[in-house]
């Protein structure tokens, strides 16, 4: 790329988004250092200030981490969803043009152990139907989801889980979810949940428990989740009463 030093575009700008080019690449992503405020005004033949001001947004924007004595590189990018409004998972991501993949899906029919049966309201030993998820963007996995569905709904384990889990319930079972009940907590991650997220055992995951109900506010599903701590953000809308 060249600044266009007769543009009526600013230089910091074109600055600016040269290094939005830089990031979006993909090749600074890694705690690779970016470019210095030194270079890049001798490559552009402008100031350091207006290197600077160009770059000073992205900091702003949590795009771009200034380290002393190291130099810039890429923040790590979270996703947020928030606790004010209740979505399917796919919906969620799909509202922040977050490009969802399936790296493992696995299904299979086992008996209600007594925690599922007591949560469920059913003896133990009953064969339910349990889901597993490992989901992320096209870079890398960063949630895993097990559930287990209540027999009511009537799923056989041969349904096509690549589909939207909520798609399948209301237009294939007329099962229609309408709130969900949920727990978060930090937790460290045991050696599966490590391996299947691709980080060190230990390391902190957000946990989230979540119970899934039908308009007739009967349970249809037990969730639970676990999110990378680095690549997964809540957010809570909380407003105050009278």
């Amino acid at each position: 790329m060249k600044i266009d030093h007769d543009s009526s575009v600013p230089l910091y700008k074109q600055i600016e988004d040269y290094l939005r080019e830089l990031i979006n690449s993909g090749e600074y992503d890694d705690g690779k250092l970016l470019p210095k405020e030194k270079e890049l005004a001798k490559k552009f033949g402008v100031s350091r200030n207006t290197v600077r001001q160009g770059m000073s947004k992205l900091v702003m924007e949590g795009l771009v981490e200034r380290k002393k004595g190291v130099g810039t590189t890429v923040a790590p990018q979270t996703i947020t969803t928030q606790l004010d409004e209740w979505h399917s998972f796919s919906q969620e991501m799909n509202e922040r043009g977050v490009s969802l993949k399936n790296y493992n899906i696995e299904v299979v029919h086992e008996k209600a152990d007594d925690k599922i049966s007591r949560i469920f309201n059913i003896e133990q030993d009953r064969n339910i139907v349990k889901l597993q998820r490992l989901r992320g963007n096209n870079k890398e996995p960063f949630v895993f989801f097990i559930s287990w569905f209540h027999p009511r709904v009537g799923l056989t384990g041969e349904e096509d889980f690549s589909r939207p889990l909520y798609s399948i319930l209301e237009k294939d079972l007329s099962i229609y979810p309408s709130r969900s009940d949920e727990k978060l907590k930090a937790i460290g991650a045991d050696k599966e949940i490590a391996n299947r997220l691709n980080i060190e055992k230990g390391i902190p995951v957000l946990f989230r428990e979540r119970k899934v109900y039908d308009v007739g506010n009967r349970i249809i599903e037990y969730n639970i989740g676990f999110y990378r701590g680095d690549k997964f953000t809540y957010s809570i809308d909380i407003r105050r009463g009278d």
